[in-house]
């Protein structure tokens, strides 16, 4: 964990808060790579992942951006109403599960609303590169897209488009024309995302050149939800995992070091090898090939087609 205060907290836009961050010690922090995101410890208690959005090259400060939820848990609403500049707050270091492919022929971003935190890190990178890039950044309306004038007089502003509600993106005439080289980067809402990647899929674009990250995973359905149970390959110690509850949490009750974060099956902390059953794949994080392969699965929300998963524990 790291020690840092709130050097700075600024309304971006409509419901939009950026926070700079600075080692408390007075220190460098730690190296970090576009796309990478920390854990931030929140005062009640709570864990929440938020993108660095500033450039990677800085070690002086990290910026993120948080948007007020509506239907948040807490965690966007902790960051808006009681954390201000100066207080003292413990973040993790730096993560990247959304990592830039370096050498790409040419590189897409899609960013929508606050999906812009790493997106625009990702520019910035591109950018001091030089490398062939653009960038599409859709939201409701000026006033609420962050970091706009950042972006308008930044070195690479005319690589970026703005689209708003009335000039919507028209991503299958935008995704037209791949070529071998070329790498795709989204993050936004759940249906903005869903929404690019099926039209670069029917544009040709093959999933190994499709990158994304989420934000929120989608609601369940959880009324058929049933028991099963789950072997540790280790020592062969066996649990039954009752339908109310997640593999995770019987688990971490019966002391087994299971690392957690998001809870959710968006970042991957959790990611465990599956040796033997089916698993029944809710996350957000691996790709429809990865889970085809039914060789991992995130205990934290997926389930069990079978009756039993042997995990790598």
């Amino acid at each position: 964990m790291i020690e840092v205060r709130v050097t700075r907290k600024h309304p971006e836009a409509e419901g939009i808060f950026s926070f700079e961050l600075a080692r408390a010690d007075g220190g460098p922090l730690p190296p970090f790579s576009a796309g990478s995101h920390v854990d931030v410890h929140l005062p009640g208690g709570q864990v929440r992942q938020y993108s660095l959005c500033n450039h990677p090259d800085e070690q002086h400060r990290y910026q993120i951006a948080v948007l007020l939820d509506p239907s948040s848990r807490g965690g966007s609403r902790a960051m808006h109403e009681q954390v201000e500049a100066g207080s003292l707050i413990r973040i993790s270091e730096p993560r990247n599960l959304f990592p830039l492919v370096h050498g790409a022929r040419r590189t897409r971003l899609f960013a929508g609303g606050i999906g812009i935190t790493p997106i625009l890190c990702m520019a910035e990178r591109l950018a001091a590169t030089g490398a062939a890039f653009e960038m599409r950044y859709c939201s409701r309306s000026a006033e609420r897209t962050a970091f706009l004038q950042r972006i308008r007089e930044s070195a690479f502003a005319a690589q970026v488009t703005f689209h708003f509600d009335d000039q919507r993106l028209q991503a299958a005439e935008v995704l037209a024309g791949y070529a071998d080289g070329d790498h795709l980067y989204v993050c936004g809402p759940g249906g903005f995302m869903a929404h690019v990647l099926e039209e670069a899929r029917l544009a040709g674009w093959p999933e190994s050149s499709l990158h994304r990250e989420y934000f929120a995973a989608e609601p369940q359905d959880h009324a058929d939800d049933g028991a099963f149970e789950v072997q540790l390959a280790s020592d062969g110690r066996c649990f039954q995992v009752p339908a109310d509850r997640s593999v995770a949490d019987v688990l971490l009750e019966a002391g087994i070091d299971l690392p957690l974060s998001c809870e959710q099956g968006i970042c991957g902390t959790c990611l465990t090898r599956v040796l033997e059953g089916e698993p029944e794949h809710r996350d957000m994080f691996l790709t429809v090939e990865e889970q085809g392969r039914n060789d991992q699965f995130t205990p934290c929300c997926s389930r069990s087609r079978s009756s039993r998963l042997v995990l790598d524990l």
